[in-house]
This record gives C-alpha cells, structure tokens and sequence, in this order.
C-alpha cells in the first residue's frame, strides 16, 4: 500500500472521483511511477459487502445527497431529488453499472457534420475520431476483458434474451446477440466467470464483473503510487495568481476541512458533480467558475434517449434469472432520417426485481392496470431503449440555491427532450412492442424513463474554446494543469452505452499526462 502522502506535497496528480474515468486514471498513471491522491466522496465496499437486495444496496451505494431538478423531463417529475442513478462509493458507478462495452461508430464523433446542423440542438464534431481511439478501445476492452473481443466467448442466453431474440429475429433485425459485457465469460486469472446471479446492478458479488473498485484501484494500490482517501468531499480547487490549479479543499470523513497540494488536478466526478465543483471553485480571477471563460462548464449535459418496454406473456419467462443486460439489437444503432430522427439506439434486455418494477413501471400510476401487470410479474420480459440524444445550450447543470451537509451549493439539472429524441423515443416504443408482439404478448407495456442513465455532456471536449470546456486530452483549455476525466467530456452521446469510452479516453489521458509531466509542460 501506498504510504499516504503529505497535504503539503504539490507534486502529486490529484483525481477527484474513482469511477471509469478517474479510478483508471489513478492506476494508469501510478503504473508509470507518477504519484496520485484520489479522492472519494463515497466509502469503500468490495464483493463481499454488497447486497443482494435492491432497496438495501441503494441505500449501500447511491448517492443520495440533495439535488435539484427543472424542465420538462418525467424524471423531473417523478424523481426530483435524484435526476441520476449513480454511486458515492470508491470505483463509482462502475460498481452499479450493467457492464455493456460498446465502441463508437465512425460516424457519432462528427455529428455536426453527419447530422448536419439540427434546430435546438448544439451539435459539434468531436475534435478525436475513430482512427485515433481505436488502438485505445483495444486497451479498454483487454483491461475489462469484454466479451466478443480478445478470444473471449458471449455470455449465456438467459429466458429474458431468449425471447428478446425470437421476437427481435421475427422482425429481420440481424445483429441479435448477448452483447459486448465487461464480465468474465470465463475463469481467468484474477476472478470466476459471471454466476448468472442477477444483481448486477448491486454490485457483483462474484467479481465477475469489471469495476474499478476491486481491479485498477488495488493495482494501483500496489505500486506504492497511489493513495485513496474515502469519504472525502471535495469542497473547491484552488489556484494562484498566475491561474494554474495548487491543490483542492475538501472536507473529510469527521467534517473537517483539508487542503491537499497539487501539481495537477483531474476532476472525475460524473457528469453533475464535475461541473458543481468547477461552479462551486468560483474566484475573482474566475468569477463564473474554473475552465469556464466560454460559458460551456454544466451546459449541453445528455442523458441518452431512455425508455423500456415490458411484453406480458402467457407463460413464465423469470426474466430476472441471470445477466441483468443480457442481449442487444444494434440494428437500430444507425444514421437513418428516413425513420423520422437523427442518430440512432441500442435496444438492450433489461430485469428489474419487484421493488424497482413497483417504483418504475408508471410512477403514481396505482390501480387495476398497474396491479395487474405487478401480478403477472413471472411472465413478463424486458428491455431498455438506449439512444443518442441531442445536446442543447439549456439542459445543464447549474448551481442550485440548496445547500448539502458540508454548506456546498448543490447541483441543480435542467433537462428538456429536443424533438428529435421525441421522434426517436416514440419509434423505440413502437419497434420494442412489436418484438414482443410478434411472439403473442397478451400485453406490452412502453414505460417511462428511469433515473438511472448515462450521464453525459456538461464539460464537452472542443477543438475552439469558445464551444466547449476542454481540448482533445480532456485539458481544459483555460488551465493546463486542469484536467477533466470523465464522461462529462463528451461532445456527443451517440447511441452506445459509454463505459468503455470513458475508459479508453482514460488510458489516453493518462500517456498524455505522464509524457507532458516528463517533458515538464504541466
């Protein structure tokens, strides 16, 4: 284990966040020798502490400090203290996550110039492409061992996929498969094959399951490079008159508050919480928050086009046996305007247990219509819609007017569906009905969006300053020591699950920082 380092030290890298972006930037750059302090707002959990019970692990893992919402998104509605599913614990949300690991296609890193521009929507292209990320998406999908790729096998077909796959087969989609997993298909050296338990979302007991909680956090660890320190919220980052980043303030697990020096800072804490802290370290050098002389930081945040659809049937399906995300479609996944929308979705089984299927089928929508489809739980299948939804100036993350536990001003979400995902949503209800259909559903139930999504946007990567927060390296362009490290980096969304995106752009950044730290430019 690393010895902890002094708070006076300023050569350290320090991370906020340990999650996909920030727990791989720890140990990629502890890897190459470089001294790291990552700092986590959450406590630490491992296999054997999580727990095989939906309510009980949310209330093990979720964030649940206060947020605010606004706009006419339902999950303002029916959610509005919690626009976003995600975890406050040591390797974030990549504990709750399903596991899908699905590249980019060529076409959804210049979406301006694919799309064209869109009315209401703030498109640009992403300043990277395909070529450039494609030796990185082979590290990424090696160091989570992605099934499909790298000899590894698909994961079993459970009962959900099975009749996700018939009905899918029935309509002529083609690329029908049990997806691109971050789970072992296979005993490997350091941890057993998936179980098939069915609580991936409450973190997988086995293992199995990549997260960077109990893979880069401990690699890392190892080296001697890294320190985490657990429970601490970081409070604001520093800077001096010169306008490059000292070292954060943050308040530790007794509520005290910390000062840690810093050579560079990369915050990492998910596309709300990135932006608040850069909002939140306001100065009179930087009156409207750090890296935001553009006016970009908490703007253009996406939450992928989301949605499910349930088919009812005569027989037990027990879709809950098994992978959560068991199976996709990706033939949906293209550019097509002749469907009515721009870009494109992934259609994904998915399994909620009884206590979530109780609070997300229709919320407060109680009655015969709703007990009756509780009742035939046993025989339903499921599957989430998962689209690329079109960034706008206005849906953004703001500083709210309410306080969290430590006095911080806590993040208020504005979020309103552009037209185009309307359009794309409405047609994904339409298309995911007809696969159950197509097998004699006695029912299908198109049901609203959750507040577990993909959090994207909010810090966007830009060739110009002007349109964004940072550059191809996620270096914000205002600070050269500054650094942005996870999803809210992201120009567009596209239609893929983002995991293994976030992952690659963190192995890149990582060889950028260590080579600019050697050359002695940061």
């Amino acid at each position: 284990m690393a010895a902890p380092f002094d708070r006076n030290d300023d050569s350290v890298v320090v991370i906020i966040g340990t999650g996909a972006g920030g727990g791989v930037l720890a140990n990629e750059l502890a890897q190459k020798g470089v001294s790291v302090v990552a700092l986590e707002a959450g406590g630490r959990y491992l296999p054997e502490d999580y727990i095989n019970d939906e309510w009980d692990s949310f209330g093990q893992l979720a964030w649940t400090d206060p947020r605010t919402t606004s706009g006419d998104w339902r999950v303002a509605k029916d959610f509005s203290g919690l626009p976003a599913w995600i975890v406050k614990a040591v390797g974030g949300t990549t504990i709750h996550w399903a596991g899908a690991s699905l590249r980019f296609q060529p076409h959804e890193w210049k979406a301006l110039t694919t799309y064209g521009a869109i009315d209401g929507a703030s498109l640009i292209d992403w300043p990277i492409d395909d070529a450039e990320m494609a030796p990185w998406y082979d590290k990424a999908e090696k160091k989570l061992n992605v099934t499909r790729t790298n000899g590894n096998p698909g994961l079993p077909g459970n009962n959900n996929f099975k009749v996700f796959e018939a009905g899918a087969k029935k309509l002529g989609y083609k690329e029908v498969h049990t997806g691109n997993m971050a789970i072992n298909s296979r005993d490997n050296t350091d941890r057993m094959s998936c179980q098939q338990t069915g609580f991936c979302f409450q973190g997988c007991k086995w293992g199995a399951k990549w997260s960077a909680a109990y893979t880069d956090i401990p690699e890392g660890e190892a080296t001697g490079n890294l320190e985490v320190r657990s429970k601490c919220h970081v409070a604001r980052i520093l800077h001096n008159e010169a306008g490059k980043v000292t070292g954060v303030e943050y308040f530790d697990e007794a509520g005290n508050l910390q000062m840690q020096k810093a050579r560079i800072v990369a915050v990492a804490g998910n596309s709300m919480e990135s932006p608040r802290l850069l909002l939140n370290s306001a100065s009179s050098m930087f009156p409207d928050g750090l890296a935001n002389s553009s006016g970009q930081v908490g703007r253009n945040y996406m939450r992928h086009l989301t949605g499910s659809v349930y088919g009812i049937f005569d027989k037990p399906v027990k879709m809950w046996r098994g992978t959560t995300m068991a199976g996709i479609v990706r033939d949906e996944a293209r550019h097509d305007p002749s469907r009515g929308f721009s870009g494109g979705f992934e259609l994904e089984t998915l399994s909620l247990g009884l206590p979530f299927m109780a609070a997300f089928l229709d919320p407060g929508a109680w009655g015969r219509e709703f007990t009756s489809a509780l009742d035939q739980y046993e025989n339903m299948a499921g599957m989430w819609i998962v689209g690329e939804d079109m960034p706008q100036a206005d849906n953004r993350v703001t500083l709210s007017d309410v306080e969290d536990q430590h006095g911080l001003k806590v993040a208020n979400v504005n979020y309103s569906d552009h037209a185009n995902d309307r359009a794309m949503r409405d047609y994904a209800y339409k298309v995911g009905s007809q696969i159950y259909d197509s097998l004699g559903a006695t029912r299908t139930m198109p049901t609203p969006p959750y507040p577990s999504t993909h959090n994207l946007g909010t810090n966007r990567m830009s060739e110009k300053p002007e349109d964004g927060v940072v550059n191809k390296w996620g270096q914000t362009h205002d600070i050269a020591n500054l650094f942005v490290s996870d999803g809210s980096q992201f120009t567009t969304g596209a239609a893929e699950n983002p995991t293994l995106t976030i992952v690659a752009l963190a192995i890149r950044q990582a060889d950028h920082i260590a080579s600019e730290m050697s050359a002695g430019n940061i």
